[in-house]
């Protein structure tokens, strides 16, 4: 089935409202790097064309070796078809897989989140389940066809749902139907998860890099809901890549705390310029 979506040019998209209320700043408290893996973003390509991938995916399970692992999650979603391939990974892993959602697992994140023989949730997390949701172009033929493909998957996606969760399938193809937020307490007792993560295992790290992140999520989002295709979206962040490179001092998850939390590194100032002109063009002002 994979194949034959792909074959039609199919990109599964994230979800602008799961991408609004998403919290790039909630992270571990703190990792383990020697048996952990942190997926902390976009799944597949982001707006730079990076992203939590099942290549990056490999090669830290090859690093961790023959060990458990946890995995800490905290994604708005994304490519979907990524996120399959991230989660028959992790289901060969030869030992024990534990997931931890500590802020967000929306779309192809959640799918990731099942992966785990033990799925841990913070009680003020979110898993987000809904059916695959694109933006596409074609004439009435193509565009049948592909929602008839689209069905077989989100069909195949709440039969997942419900081996994970022991509910019925009907029941999480009303929730993916729904767009639904599901609470820590909620997934336990769905039986999503399997228990709920202790407090003090989560910290919000406001850094330059959860800035950008967050100046770059507003200006996706908008540009989604006006109706911009995802591949065109690409390009003006590519561009704004390409001609304001990063303020130093930026980079990773680990970059110094910042005690402004609002804070937006220059290269990003410009870009929000140009994206605001943009969405104004696009209103017709």
């Amino acid at each position: 089935m994979k194949h034959k979506i792909q074959s039609r040019g199919l990109r599964s998209e994230m979800s602008p409202r799961a991408l609004d209320k998403w919290n790039p700043a909630i992270q571990a408290a703190v990792e383990n790097t020697s048996d952990t893996i942190t997926i902390y973003g976009v799944i597949g390509e982001d707006w730079y064309g990076e992203g939590v991938t099942v290549k990056r995916i490999d090669a830290a399970l090859r690093t961790i070796g023959d060990r458990t692992v946890t995995v800490y999650i905290n994604s708005p979603g994304g490519d979907m078809f990524e996120g399959i391939a991230i989660y028959n990974r992790l289901r060969e892993h030869s030992q024990k897989v534990t997931t931890k959602v500590l802020g967000m697992a929306a779309s192809a994140a959640s799918i990731i989140y099942l992966a785990g023989a033990e799925r841990q949730v913070a009680s003020s997390a979110f898993l987000m389940i809904h059916n695959c949701w694109t933006l596409l172009a074609g004439n009435r033929h193509y565009l049948r066809d592909v929602s008839d493909d689209m069905e077989e998957f989100d069909a195949a996606m709440a039969d997942l749902y419900s081996e994970t969760s022991g509910q019925p399938v009907k029941d999480m193809a009303e929730l993916m139907d729904d767009e639904t937020f599901i609470r820590g307490k909620r997934a336990v007792e769905l039986g999503l998860a399997t228990g709920l993560l202790a407090a003090n295992e989560i910290v919000e790290r406001e850094t330059d890099d959860t800035a950008q992140t967050n100046a770059l999520k507003a200006m996706d989002t908008a540009l989604a809901k006006a109706g911009m295709p995802r591949s065109q979206r690409r390009e003006l962040f590519a561009t704004f890549k390409s001609g304001t490179p990063r303020a130093t001092g930026g980079g990773t998850h680990n970059a110094a705390p910042t005690d402004k939390p609002t804070a937006v590194a220059p290269d990003l100032t410009a870009s929000l310029s140009a994206a605001t002109n943009l969405l104004n063009s696009l209103k017709g002002k």
